[in-house]
């Protein structure tokens, strides 16, 4: 990889902790920006107490002098303001409390990493890997995301996100014509979608859900407008962009599948209904329509990008499930933890995050450069050999 990340940091921790290395020289980086799309993800209807105490807002610590990208890692902390109510529990050094000052968890959720993770670490106390499992680790690559999005913005590439889905509630496909649309949806609106009967069908279906103590799932879709044909390569498994993608968006906290175009209604059709027939148009190879997702052989073919992630019901529910407790054995219900009945608009804005990641990697995997200007004179070289083609 051209383009790495690393992040730090638990929930209840002092801060979220950041390095993206990779990153030409030269691309701009405004704190304003990376502080907004923070200020999406803890947005949506469906957010739970957390987003009410925390103020998400980056200081940058290294890689940016003047408003621009070095060329050196970019070194950026989030400081978690709910940490000032877990002193004690979160304390870096010993000794270790008694257990009710510490916050131990010993009564693991079903669908969370507690159980798996504390057989794994050989811990009887799950609040040592819940911490790190939380979503609020999504905090750091959002603001890792939002320098990748400047870098590809600066190329021409535009990255959006929307709800597709809530529960039953369901909104009207979207495509490249929609785009601008997408973009213009105010930030904070409750849900992101284009229609106004749409938004309020699945505003009332986290209202049911959220009534009955319970959580429930939905599906979010990343656009992206603005790539040329020929980012990823077919020639190994993990060159292909859309395996890529697929990681990087699997690994969102509760996203369990994710499909490139329509995938998953392909799988239903014959291939005559399936695959986009090809037109050369203004010295230009086109799709008449796009159910690849503007992926083909694990390469951009120049189409909008789609990409749909399926979010299951969060795992922390206000009725809790039926659990076991990790010391005595004995039947208990699952520990209640602070939660949201869906966070479907903040995982759309985690989705442009790391999506953009994954591309901006692909961008500096084809056309290289340690600085900005290089980067782009060699895409609009490729760009001007394909208008000769």
């Amino acid at each position: 990889m051209r383009l790495r990340y690393l992040t730090a940091g638990e929930s209840h921790g002092p801060a979220l902790t950041v390095i993206v290395e990779g990153l030409p020289a030269g691309i701009p980086v405004a704190r304003e920006a990376i502080d907004r799309l923070l200020r999406r993800r803890m947005g949506g209807h469906g957010r739970g107490g957390r987003m009410k105490i925390e103020n998400d807002r980056v200081e940058l610590l290294g890689g940016v002098r003047f408003g621009r990208t070095l060329g050196s890692p970019v070194s950026v902390v989030i400081h978690n303001l709910d940490h000032e109510n877990w002193r004690e529990s979160m304390a870096v050094d010993g000794p270790r409390p008694d257990d009710e000052t510490a916050r131990a968890v010993s009564r693991p959720r079903p669908g969370h990493a507690d159980l798996a993770g504390a057989l794994k670490y050989g811990t009887h106390d799950a609040r040592d890997i819940l911490e790190r499992a939380s979503a609020r680790e999504t905090a750091a690559r959002t603001a890792a995301g939002s320098l990748a999005m400047g870098m590809l913005g600066e190329l021409g590439v535009e990255v959006t996100s929307r709800t597709v889905s809530v529960g039953e509630a369901r909104a009207a496909d979207a495509d490249a014509a929609d785009f601008d649309a997408l973009l213009a949806i105010a930030d904070d609106e409750p849900m992101r979608a284009l229609q106004e009967k749409e938004a309020k069908a699945m505003i009332a279906a986290v209202d049911d859900a959220s009534s009955a103590g319970d959580s429930i799932g939905g599906v979010f879709e990343i656009l992206v407008r603005g790539l040329p044909p020929g980012l990823g390569s077919h020639v190994h498994w993990d060159r292909k962009l859309d395996g890529l993608l697929a990681h990087a968006l699997m690994s969102i906290p509760a996203v369990k599948a994710v499909s490139i175009g329509e995938g998953i209604e392909n799988a239903a059709r014959r291939g005559s209904e399936t695959h986009d027939e090809i037109v050369y148009q203004d010295k230009e190879f086109r799709r008449t329509s796009n159910r690849a997702g503007g992926i083909e052989g694990g390469i951009t073919n120049g189409e909008l990008l789609r990409a749909c992630c399926y979010l299951k019901p969060l795992s922390t529910l206000p009725r809790p499930l039926k659990s076991v407790d990790l010391v005595s054995k004995e039947p208990f219900e699952a520990t209640r933890e602070r939660t949201d009945t869906i966070p479907i608009v903040a995982a759309g804005v985690v989705g442009e995050a790391m999506a953009s990641l994954v591309l901006a990697d692909a961008m500096l995997e084809k056309f290289g450069g340690d600085r900005l200007e290089e980067t782009r004179a060699n895409l609009q070289s490729y760009l001007s050999a394909l208008g000769d083609f």
